[in-house]
């Protein structure tokens, strides 16, 4: 690991128009830097900017202003060396498993079979090898999942991120792939940037949090999580740490409460 952070972000910012020309601020002066093979989680209010903060990072959306900086190089674009997981899955209904994981290979121009035996290492993996001739829809949807997550990680990017990958799961899917997640970064070492709503989640993920306020979003905390791997939510850290978090999240809510009220009134 080199001292230089692997992902540097400053002064970001993202405004978008409505379709009747208002000026609307996604996200606001944003300032971090995340260090190699670091786990860090964003949470923050829902609409507070967070996917699209990811989206910047990841190529597929202009800064309105400041900068990424991937290594020292400008972000304008998507780029092989970070990959993304979406919280939809976005798999090619009608390629096999083995085939969606051997994409980003193929787009590359890997021979067959050689981006095929790649893939099935990365399915062997996460214990998805009998399914590799399955389709998408013959899966559930933590199956789902995990064939997204070594999708990214065929292509062999040095940062990961993802966009709340398991908010569509039930509790106990979540939390059997919270742990497999685990195992696969502690494999790797790759940086992951994650978003989530999920206190607990990012307690129970993160070397670090990032707790994001109310639109327009920015960085209100960063949080260390001094725990040991691997965590039990019984330890006595872990309650007060999500207290923490959770007092910040409400603060927020009740601010963006009283200034959407607040305008509403004004306009009256």
């Amino acid at each position: 690991m080199t001292d230089a952070p692997i992902l540097r972000i400053e002064a970001l910012r993202k405004d978008f128009k409505t379709k009747n020309g208002t000026g609307v601020e996604a996200v606001a002066e944003v300032t971090f830097d995340i260090p190699e093979n670091d786990f860090v989680c964003i949470v923050g209010p829902s609409g507070c900017g967070k996917s699209t903060l990811l989206r910047m990072i990841a190529g597929l959306e202009t800064a309105t202003a400041g900068s990424i900086d991937y290594r020292g190089e400008t972000i304008s674009r998507p780029r092989k060396e970070i990959g993304m997981v979406f919280q939809e899955y976005s798999l090619l209904p009608w390629r096999h498993v083995l085939d969606n994981v051997a994409l980003g290979p193929e787009f590359l121009g890997t021979p067959r079979t050689e981006r095929e035996a790649k893939a099935m290492e990365y399915l062997r993996l996460v214990g998805m090898e009998d399914f590799s001739r399955a389709f998408p829809h013959e899966l559930s949807g933590g199956m789902r999942q995990r064939v997204a997550i070594v999708r990214a990680l065929a292509n062999d990017p040095d940062i990961l991120l993802m966009d709340e990958p398991f908010g569509a799961l039930d509790a106990h899917t979540r939390i059997l792939l919270q742990k497999e997640l685990l195992r696969i970064w502690e494999h790797h070492r790759k940086t992951i940037l994650f978003v989530t709503h999920g206190v607990d989640e990012a307690i129970y993920l993160a070397d670090r949090i990032l707790v994001m306020s109310a639109r327009p979003g920015r960085i209100l905390d960063v949080i260390d999580v001094a725990m040991e791997r691997p965590r039990h939510r019984s330890h006595p850290s872990y309650g007060p740490l999500a207290e923490r978090i959770l007092t910040i999240l409400e603060q927020e809510a009740a601010a963006s409460f009283r200034d959407t009220a607040a305008a509403q009134h004004g306009e009256e």
